[in-house]
């Protein structure tokens, strides 16, 4: 990744609408969410979701897709990833063991949800 595209994609999340609504995304993953459905959620005004949903597009952090009628939205985890190795490409001067625990910080934390099983009564 470039250093450009990098900025642009810092720059379209250092504002805290957009942060939400890319978080908001990743959560949603890997259906997405309509452009209403994530203005409602956030509480801001559809032409105002608009915008910032734009700017994200521009920055490669989302992607959009027609559904009928609907705009639905997904999170580019793609992007992400490459911005975080954007970050990490000479992390700690080329020594990986500095680096370890970074890395095993990201490592997303994501319970699965527990299955519960049918119990049989004999």
């Amino acid at each position: 990744m470039e250093s450009e595209a990098a900025i642009l994609s810092f720059a379209a999340l250092a504002q805290s609408t957009r942060l939400d609504v890319f978080r908001l995304l990743v959560k949603h993953e890997p259906e997405g969410l309509a452009a209403g459905e994530i203005a409602k959620a956030l509480a801001v005004p559809q032409n105002t979701m608009s915008s910032h949903l734009a700017i994200l597009a521009r920055a490669g952090l989302v992607i959009s897709e027609r559904k009928s009628r609907s705009i639905v939205y997904r999170a580019d985890l793609a992007r992400l990833g490459g911005v975080v190795q954007f970050l990490l490409e000479d992390c700690c001067g080329g020594r990986a063991d500095l680096c370890a625990p970074l890395v095993v910080s990201l490592t997303p934390r994501c319970v699965p949800a527990k299955k519960t099983r049918a119990r049989v009564r004999v």
